[in-house]
């Protein structure tokens, strides 16, 4: 009873614990990811200024912002490395992600008495170490992409890129290493300038729902509205591979747990066994008197059951108390340096759902060692 209690207990608590890591992720992704992202399907940019309209005229919708965002190199006079290259809209930006909120040295600008031939850029802390830029207008730098249109002279290889003198106004960090490690902010208007495309056109639009309207609510009204030829995503679709990856390592753990707990249940299959001899006279008797073989055979099933059932309210009540003290008043901390973490307890988020599925599990399994017992019964008869 005990071995399954504490298998009970451990399966509640770690389906806890990546409950509670998901959802730091998505409180961090929340930080530069919009609401919702309206993308074209099979195409690599649409006319966004026109779908910002739509968009915004659409019940629950706060604001819109158009993007255009591609790969490129960013060069100064001792390094270079690939980077993405994200245009925004300074006048929309702030209506749609808590842009100042990441900004950790300098200020979000896109020009801050810059020359006309120099656009301000925000670096990610990734970017600005490996190139050791500071926000600061003598910290000039070059980004390069590749024409897009016309022909390449290959007597002349450097005419097959464009390219845009900037100077870091920011230092932006998330703490996502996708978006710290290579990204960089610049105008939206350069960025098209740069690519070649005409004014208007975004590869995304970012969309910013009102407070207290249902994302999901949305989301079912901007399919409605644009159609089949875009798609429309929330966070969670924005960054579908990293909630992948953290729902496949939850269910490989729990499958992992429920192994132990059967395991933890051949205690019971040999308790029982060895109940099942030592009642050998008893059950004797019992035949005598009329019992048939299906009643003896039950009280044994009872049993197993009786222990199993027992041994997992046991582990899911302890299970529950230590996710919710845990949950709420944070006692486990982690072992790093709180001064380079964001957060300094194990994040845990109670989940009845998984409380549910755990029940079920104990269940099965309860069933299965309540059959086995049948099986000493009967080599005893």
């Amino acid at each position: 009873m005990a071995g399954v209690a504490v298998a009970t207990m451990a399966i509640v608590v770690v389906l806890s614990v990546f409950n509670g890591f998901s959802d730091l992720a998505r409180r961090h992704l929340s930080l530069i990811d919009p609401d919702i992202k309206v993308v074209p399907v099979g195409a690599k940019v649409m006319r966004g200024d026109s779908i910002v309209e739509v968009v915004e005229g659409i019940s629950g919708v706060a604001a819109a912002m158009p993007i255009l965002q591609e790969r490129a190199l960013l060069a100064t006079a001792t390094s270079q490395m690939p980077i993405i290259v994200k245009g925004i809209d300074s006048e929309r930006v702030d209506r749609v992600i808590a842009i100042d909120s990441i900004i950790i040295d300098g200020i979000y600008s896109s020009e801050n008495g810059l020359p006309d031939s120099v656009a301000g850029v925000q670096l990610s802390t990734g970017v600005a170490i490996s190139t050791g830029l500071r926000p600061s207008p003598y910290s000039v730098a070059d980004i390069y992409m590749p024409r897009r249109l016309g022909r390449i002279n290959p007597a002349n290889p450097a005419a097959a890129y464009r390219s845009l003198a900037v100077a870091v106004t920011g230092v932006f960090q998330v703490d996502q290493p996708e978006y710290d490690a290579e990204y960089v902010f610049a105008p939206l208007n350069e960025v098209r300038r740069m690519l070649e495309y005409y004014d208007g056109e975004a590869s995304a639009v970012e969309v910013k729902v009102a407070r207290g309207v249902s994302i999901a609510d949305v989301v079912g009204r901007l399919k409605e509205v644009l159609g089949p030829n875009f798609a429309v995503l929330d966070r969670d679709h924005q960054q579908a591979e990293t909630f992948r990856m953290i729902s496949v390592e939850k269910w490989v753990t729990f499958l992992m747990l429920a192994f132990i707990l059967l395991i933890a249940s051949f205690n019971i299959v040999s308790t029982l066994s060895l109940m099942v001899i030592e009642k050998r006279d008893n059950m004797t008797t019992l035949r005598a008197l009329g019992a048939s073989k299906k009643m003896v055979d039950g009280i044994f099933v009872a049993e197993g059951w009786l222990i199993t059932a027992v041994g997992g309210i046991m582990g899911v009540l302890f299970g529950v108390v230590l996710s919710l003290v845990q949950q709420h008043f944070g006692i486990v901390k982690l072992g790093a340096d709180p001064t380079t973490l964001t957060i300094d307890v194990y994040p845990v988020i109670l989940s009845w759902t998984d409380v549910a599925m755990v029940f079920g599990t104990v269940f099965v399994v309860g069933f299965v060692v309540a059959q086995i017992s049948r099986v000493f019964t009967r080599k005893i008869d």
